[in-house]
């Protein structure tokens, strides 16, 4: 029995070094980075025309869809995800990437994996998507409603608001001390690559601590006054924050960090330590 895990776990490493795998999970990072520029698109269209696109994933996965080619589009954008959540999978199992990405200390691992499960969920949205999933199902009410009446369910909902929190404080404290760029390749960066990578980067991590911060304070709301309303997705962190005053100035200012962040994800795929 343990040869044959051994044997396993050695094709395993195999496959994950495999030039492959490596494209895959590249590819994986070009269709992250089309996603959060589609959604920050979308959020400025909704400033400035004040329309009623949906600034979450399946919008974004939606317009992708209504685009020439769209539909081939969103199949590679879909298959995209699927190596990036892969990728992930194989960081939080042997705690490094083919190139020697990744994070091996346990809590680097948690967040492999459960980066890898947000995207594999994306990866099935896009799916439904594609395969013309009703849009109905799965949203931030109804989910939150049905943990908030599971034993103890106001206590894990409050835990998930909280973990949302801290991943975007995180994400700031990777954009502002620029610890992002200690997972590139940047002894192959010209310049002037180096410098618009930087200033994409750092802006594009500020703009997803706004996002993960207001869905994950909207999440615990939701939970300390036991109202499962309260608590939001994407969109509706976003439209929260254009009904603030100025909303319509933070809203873009946020929009356009997406869409920073999207291109940095996309540059990201040539330069990524995978």
């Amino acid at each position: 029995m343990n040869t044959i895990s051994a044997g396993a776990r050695h094709e395993g490493r195999r496959a994950a070094h495999s030039p492959a795998f490596e494209a895959l999970a590249r590819i994986g990072f070009v269709a992250r980075g089309v996603i959060y520029a589609t959604i920050g698109l979308l959020a400025i269209q909704v400033a400035i025309h004040s329309s009623n696109e949906k600034t979450n994933q399946r919008g974004a996965m939606q317009t992708i869809e209504q685009q020439p080619f769209g539909h081939a589009l969103l199949i590679a954008v879909a298959i995209g995800l699927g190596g990036y959540a892969l990728w992930r999978f194989v960081q939080a199992a042997y705690g490094y990437g083919p190139e020697g990405g990744g994070d091996p200390s346990t809590t680097g691992r948690i967040v492999a994996l459960s980066s890898g499960l947000v995207y594999a969920a994306m990866c099935a949205l896009a799916v439904g998507v594609l395969l013309g999933a009703s849009s109905s199902s799965g949203n931030a009410h109804s989910s939150t409603a049905g943990v908030l009446g599971w034993p103890g369910g106001q206590w894990i909902v409050g835990a998930a608001g909280a973990l949302l929190i801290g991943i975007g404080l995180y994400q700031g404290y990777k954009g502002l001390s620029r610890k992002f760029l200690d997972e590139d390749k940047t002894e192959e960066m010209g310049p002037t690559a180096r410098r618009w990578i930087t200033i994409i980067g750092v802006v594009g991590h500020l703009a997803r601590m706004v996002a993960f911060g207001l869905i994950g304070i909207f999440v615990v709301k939701a939970a300390v006054d036991y109202a499962p309303k309260k608590a939001v997705g994407l969109d509706g962190a976003l439209a929260k924050l254009a009904h603030q005053t100025y909303g319509t100035v933070l809203l873009l200012v946020v929009a356009a960090g997406l869409v920073a962040f999207g291109v940095y994800s996309i540059a990201d795929a040539r330069y990524r330590r995978i």
